[in-house]
């Protein structure tokens, strides 16, 4: 490490974040920075990460470019192994790289889901898969670890989102992902949660009435969709403060910070016996009779 004064509740603590070149990756990056974070700007558009790397780096900041493409298990290790041998060692993987190829379902090509997966679902998991590697390593090896997964879930993959059912299929992987990640890796010094952020980024106002509708206020009041008011939320789960938080996807949204309440089962209906096709409609009108009904599909 090198002698950088400690600013805030992320001394010295390396994260790599993906995506970082603009929008909310950019923003985390400046934050994270601001709180004595070393970072590695992760982008496959390496001028976007240098514009991000200098801001930091002008502001007294400790960051690096990367661009490992995370869509590619061999490349995505280069960015592991870059943060280690910059900082001498990983604390954080911060997953936040994302692209829209939005189509109604039944318009939907291959090519434009599989971008999607490749890029959310894929991308999640080779870059945490190296990282995790190092941790167990180190775990075996007698090191503390104090390590940290964060991926970037969405509300569409929460709930549904009309004309995304590939984001919003990637999305809900993701967000189960980070459950299987937090009760495997817990082990290993490792936690994992979930960002659901709602935010002004290209990729949400790419629409004129979602940018009309997230635009900056010009009077100087509270900024409600500020990219960085998310990036506040992740700086503290990548903290050592958070270590005994895991397994959850948290939802940030302005001020306010909630706990995405996932699938339950319910008390059911028990005949304690096969029931018979004839019967089941009984069944699910009791069923449904005593449901809390879920949160609507967003666009429906």
């Amino acid at each position: 490490m090198t002698d950088t004064p400690n600013t805030g509740i992320l001394n010295d603590r390396v994260v790599i974040i993906t995506g970082a070149g603009g929008g909310l990756g950019a923003a985390h990056a400046r934050v994270f920075a601001a709180e004595g974070a070393c970072v590695l700007v992760n982008d496959i558009n390496g001028d976007a990460a240098a514009a991000v790397v200098d801001e930091i780096l002008c502001a007294g900041g400790r960051a690096a470019v990367n661009t490992s493409d995370i869509t590619n298990y061999a490349d995505s290790e280069n960015a592991v192994r870059q943060a280690i041998e910059t900082w001498g060692d990983l604390h954080v993987v911060l997953n936040n790289a994302g692209i829209n190829r939005d189509r109604m379902f039944a318009s939907m090509s291959e090519a434009e889901w599989d971008a999607i997966m490749a890029v959310h679902l894929k991308g999640h998991f080779c870059i945490s898969s190296h990282a995790v590697h190092y941790w167990r390593d180190q775990t075996k090896a007698g090191h503390r670890v104090d390590a940290r997964i964060i991926n970037t879930t969405s509300g569409a993959g929460l709930q549904g989102s009309i004309g995304q059912s590939n984001y919003a299929a990637a999305k809900a992987g993701i967000a189960a992902l980070t459950l299987n990640q937090a009760a495997e890796l817990r082990r290993y010094g490792i936690t994992a949660n979930a960002i659901a952020p709602a935010a002004r980024t290209g990729m949400t106002t790419a629409v004129e009435s979602m940018a009309q509708r997230m635009a900056k206020p010009d009077d100087g009041s509270f900024d409600y969709w500020a990219p960085e008011n998310v990036s506040s939320v992740l700086a503290w789960l990548a903290s050592s403060e958070s270590a005994a938080i895991t397994g959850r996807v948290f939802e940030a949204e302005g001020g306010k910070i909630s706990i995405a309440d996932g699938w339950r089962t319910t008390e059911g209906v028990d005949k304690g016996a096969r029931w018979a096709p004839a019967e089941v409609g009984t069944a699910m009108q009791q069923l449904l009779a005593n449901e809390v009904p879920a949160q609507k599909v967003y666009g429906s």
